[in-house]
């Protein structure tokens, strides 16, 4: 079994750039020339694949872990969330996945399970995408990848953002006391970074993250920054990667406007686990289940009962409980096979 490398510094979440864009586009400030800037630049897909903007649709957006503090290398996907979007019920849904949920690595040759955030590193986002979509059983459409080095000159680009924090944060030489804040680049990545001096981990980290999206999407919203569209989509060049085109984000704003006025936010809830001296999170067959009966819900599926290698792991550990006990086995892998429903 391998895992993913630890590492101190872990990233915040900047995949509000794929959403920002479509904003952006909604309110008819992009222009041509910025087109063709952002089809050379930020998409990756294939131009014969179009979106269709009256059916739901998934978005999986990853927060990568270079761009700051001299990191170059490929990173890892420590911010994870599948955004569903519903144009019949104009609903939004943002659900937040633990970076260290033990998860298949699908598409790799060998039986491979380890912390999902590994799953960008090893195989990108073909590897993160169709990992995820095991995970939960819902297909994934598409994806948006953004490093941290993004967040700066997006929250630049707007002007800043207004933040009420629950704490205080401190983190890479930057302070935000409790109460509210109107943070530039700086301060808000180093706001959304910190983990350890919340109580609530992770978690607390992904309610920030969530907290300074709304933000953005609040100032964008204010016509006083429409001339920084520009600057925006400047700060994008090299920071964000997507299978969306321009064309899909300009149907999704034509048609999908009132979605963003109905965002919810969510997060996905494990348990605590020890595997070969690593701290994981297990997600309980229960949540995993309920989380796919609200994802494919959401995406106007029915439900199905979840049969994959989370599902089968947690039917072997019958000792483990994520409270009295820690100890979670994934031996004898070989053994264990599990059936793909995510059509």
């Amino acid at each position: 079994m391998r895992h993913s490398a630890s590492s101190k510094l872990r990233p915040v979440l900047i995949t509000v750039g794929i959403i920002i864009v479509i904003i952006a586009i909604a309110l008819g400030v992009i222009i041509r020339q910025a087109q063709a800037r952002y089809q050379s630049t930020i998409y990756t897909g294939n131009s014969n694949t179009k979106v269709n903007p009256t059916k739901p649709l998934s978005i999986l957006l990853l927060g990568v872990d270079t761009g700051a503090d001299g990191r170059i290398d490929k990173g890892n996907s420590d911010t994870i969330m599948v955004v569903t979007i519903n144009p019949k019920m104009k609903k939004t849904v943002i659900t937040s996945i633990p970076r260290d949920t033990l998860a298949e690595m699908v598409g790799d040759q060998d039986t491979n399970v380890q912390k999902l955030n590994a799953a960008y590193n090893i195989g990108g986002s073909k590897m993160a995408k169709a990992s995820v979509s095991q995970l939960l059983n819902v297909p994934i459409n598409y994806y948006a990848t953004i490093n941290m080095g993004g967040l700066k000159q997006i929250v630049n680009a707007v002007g800043g953002v207004t933040i009420t924090s629950p704490l205080n944060v401190s983190f890479d030489h930057v302070t935000v006391t409790k109460g509210k804040h109107h943070l530039n680049g700086t301060q808000a990545l180093a706001y959304t970074r910190m983990r350890y001096q919340d109580p609530r981990g992770d978690y607390g980290r992904q309610l920030r993250q969530q907290q300074v999206m709304r933000a953005v999407l609040t100032k964008l919203a204010q016509t006083k920054t429409y001339s920084r569209y520009d600057q925006l989509l400047t700060s994008l060049k090299g920071n964000l990667q997507t299978d969306l085109s321009f064309d899909d984000l300009v149907g999704l704003a034509t048609h999908d406007r009132a979605n963003m006025k109905h965002i919810q936010s969510t997060q996905v809830v494990g348990l605590p686990a020890w595997i070969n001296t690593s701290s994981y999170q297990i997600l309980t067959t229960k949540t995993l289940q309920q989380t796919s009966n609200r994802l494919r819900t959401q995406l106007g599926l029915n439900t199905q009962t979840l049969s994959n290698m989370e599902t089968k792991l947690n039917a072997a550990n019958t000792v483990y409980d994520g409270k009295t006990n820690l100890n979670y086995d994934t031996q004898g892998l070989d053994k264990i096979t599990y059936t793909d429903n995510t059509k």
